[in-house]
């Protein structure tokens, strides 16, 4: 029996495998296509779309490996029913639900390996990819550090220590250097939000470094150039696909601690756990496709119905994610539902088989 779920588990694995790079080939090449429209905004060259497309890899294969699991396990039972190995399998006094337990510890694998790259891998290569496209795009360096978010922009340094969502910043300094990296000038603002092309700061003060003294000034209010570009403050702000398990959590405490809504971050920490059990679900859902009906069947008919269920699945938890926020359901309820509701069928599938 070892044998024989040894085998079952790695024909689904090599075949997981080769659907998951498929379809990580087709989801690059449909992002590669996207992006070649920015080609030429500031510094952003094919080097750099390469570079992009590097980074936001590990994310794309996280949100592919349940379609891909579905597919691989589809062709692979698939192969080995068409070749009557089931029937041989059953003739030697397999069961169907000793079939089932090798598939799922394929599953175990995959969710396994999903968990480690949403967790460790796709948050920073997420926000390393973002802040590629638009520092490249708006030939502006930026950085986030733990004091803060840092951005370049010639000779002028800035520093914000704290930014929401609708374009306001709080305590932000900014440095000039002049030749030989001398400083010129540090600033200080308590408040500053973008109105009208430009930055209006609130509680300012500026000290001027000259050759033979420092000139202070300090303003209640006063207008700053656009100096900070608005979209890569966008991109740099906290968001979901940024924050591991155990960083959507704290987050998600401090927005209720400091009275701010944390759905967004709760749906979001409870969809990132229930994707590798999304991807035991398709592994379910493939077996009574393959086992309970029609014994041979061409590979692109069960190519065909793994795309449309893994396509159903993915947009029907996405919408419902969404409509989750709009009507203020649970957040678990939210992120579970979808595969309760594709699981059901399964089960009874499975059940019925004999």
């Amino acid at each position: 029996m070892k044998v024989l779920n040894r085998y079952i588990a790695l024909e689904v694995l090599k075949s997981a495998l080769i659907a998951l790079i498929l379809l990580l080939a087709l989801a690059i090449f449909i992002t590669f296509t996207d992006e070649l429209g920015d080609l030429g905004r500031g510094n952003y060259d094919l080097a750099k779309i390469f570079q992009y497309l590097l980074l936001i890899t590990p994310r794309m294969i996280f949100e592919l490996m349940p379609s891909a699991a579905l597919l691989g396990s589809l062709m692979a039972l698939g192969a080995i029913s068409n070749n009557y190995e089931i029937v041989a399998m059953r003739a030697a006094g397999t069961s169907l639900f000793q079939i089932i337990g090798a598939v799922m510890r394929a599953g175990l694998v995959l969710a396994l390996a999903t968990t480690l790259i949403g967790e460790f891998v796709a948050p920073t290569t997420e926000q390393s990819a973002q802040l590629l496209k638009a520092t490249a795009q708006k030939k502006q360096v930026a950085l986030r550090t733990k004091y803060g978010f840092w951005l370049r922009d010639g000779n002028n340094y800035i520093n914000i220590r704290e930014m929401k969502e609708n374009r306001e910043l709080k305590d932000v300094y900014l440095y000039t250097l002049g030749e030989n990296h001398q400083l010129k000038m540090a600033s200080h603002s308590n408040r500053a939000s973008y109105q009208d092309g430009k930055w209006q700061l609130e509680g300012y003060s500026q000290s001027r470094f000259d050759k033979e003294r420092v000139v202070a000034e300090v303003l209640p209010e006063t207008e700053w150039g656009s100096l900070i570009d608005p979209d890569i403050l966008s991109i740099v702000s906290v968001k979901p696909d940024n924050l591991s398990l155990q960083g959507l959590v704290k987050y998600a405490q401090f927005l209720d601690e400091n009275g701010q809504d944390s759905r967004v971050f709760e749906l979001a920490f409870w969809s990132r756990l229930f994707n590798p059990l999304s991807t035991l679900m398709m592994l379910l859902i493939a077996v009574p496709f393959v086992l309970g009906f029609k014994r041979v069947s061409s590979t692109g008919q069960r190519v065909l119905v793994g795309i449309l269920i893994g396509i159903g699945f993915s947009l029907f938890d996405r919408t419902f994610g969404h409509l989750g926020l709009v009507y203020d359901l649970n957040p678990l309820f939210a992120a579970s539902f979808p595969m309760l509701l594709f699981s059901v069928p399964a089960l009874i599938a499975i059940k019925r088989l004999k």
